[in-house]
């Protein structure tokens, strides 16, 4: 060490000797846990909740594999190739051909890899309207989005941004929470790419939940909130009272849905919250039907609404025109970075209609 630091510099003289006394206390303790096998929250233990947690417990649950021996035969039998961009989510699968290949084997395959990884990719595709359209009906009935511009088919809502409209899905949501019975999931193809940027990232909502600390878990198991689409009425300069009252009395102005989502196929447990649509307020214990004091009630939504931001919970996909996005509502929620401006981006989106969000407690 006196090679190396000045006999006077106290600081660095006490600090170099605790950085050695202090690793020697820690390599102990790690030694002990390593001879009694930890388990792996031991191994990431904090009180505040670790996404590297969150994600390993995910990833554990999913046999420390990216998809099922299964899913992976499948795959070598159709000879297509799986790109990975996380370790619990986001797939590319290379060597597909929308149009053409159809079957209901095929389509099965595809069901199954979303369910594994929660949201598939899928590249040089260039799907018309109606074609993009009927491969959304294979994986079930469709719903229309009353909130944007359609395209020529109803169920396509286009998503455009350029000079005179930046881009607005800058912030982490999972789709369509004011409906009674969100989407299960959605089907983006890209019609126009900006020269950079643009990018959309996906965050895996059941290895959010599981890397909450426990305490704020069980707080939130049995509560559940309001979600409405007020956001998209708001402007009174342009929708009139007369037409926000025809919106509400046709599609539904408020429904309840948990903070926790149980995944009705895969069983999972997921966190389960859209900021820009849950009432902040509106908090109550389903048990008992008790409202939850205001401030606690926006507390709780604060905490949950950084959760999906970490970046361990991410992947993130660059789009190309022709590319194809299909992402689980009840498994992830994403982001659509706004970083383009003034370039054009154009996204053609469908959405599967899906069912009403519940909670087992059993479930985890």
């Amino acid at each position: 060490m006196a090679a190396y630091i000045d006999t006077e510099d106290q600081y660095n003289i006490s600090a170099a000797k605790y950085a050695a006394t202090i690793h020697e206390v820690r390599k102990a303790a790690n030694d002990k846990k390593i001879s009694r096998l930890p388990n792996t929250n031991e191994l990431f233990q904090s009180p505040f909740g670790n996404p590297g947690l969150g994600i390993a417990l995910e990833y554990e649950r999913m046999g420390n594999v990216p998809v099922s021996a299964n899913l992976q035969t499948q795959a070598d039998n159709y000879q297509v190739e799986f790109e990975h961009l996380g370790i619990t989510l986001g797939t590319v699968i290379h060597n597909v051909n929308l149009r053409d290949q159809t079957t209901p084997d095929f389509i099965q395959f595809i069901r199954q890899a979303l369910l594994e990884r929660k949201v598939i990719f899928f590249r040089n595709q260039h799907l018309d309207e109606d074609e993009q359209v009927e491969f959304g009906k294979r994986f079930g009935s469709l719903d229309a989005f009353p909130f944007g511009k359609p395209g020529l088919n109803p169920f396509i809502l286009e998503i455009s941004h350029g000079k005179n409209s930046p881009g607005t899905e800058n912030s982490w949501h999972t789709d369509v929470t004011w409906m009674e019975k969100p989407s299960l999931g959605s089907i983006a193809q890209c019609t126009k790419v900006p020269p950079a940027g643009g990018d959309t990232l996906f965050s895996d909502s059941h290895a959010c939940y599981l890397g909450l600390p426990d305490k704020l878990k069980q707080r939130i198991s049995t509560l559940w909130g309001v979600n409405d689409y007020r956001n998209f009425i708001a402007n009174k300069s342009i929708f009139t009272d007369e037409l926000i009252e025809s919106i509400k009395s046709e599609i539904p102005f408020g429904v309840n849905h948990p903070l926790v989502r149980t995944h009705p196929e895969t069983k999972k447990n997921a966190l389960y919250i859209h900021g820009g649509f849950l009432r902040h307020d509106s908090l109550y214990d389903d048990r008992t039907n008790t409202p939850l004091e205001e401030s606690e009630s926006r507390a709780i939504v604060a905490a949950l609404s950084t959760q999906h931001a970490r970046p361990e919970y991410t992947c993130r996909f660059r789009w190309e025109e022709g590319s194809i996005a299909f992402w689980d509502n009840r498994a992830v929620q994403h982001y659509a970075a706004s970083d383009y401006y003034p370039h054009r981006r154009v996204l053609r989106r469908v959405t599967v209609s899906g069912d009403k969000p519940f909670h087992d407690l059993t479930a985890t």
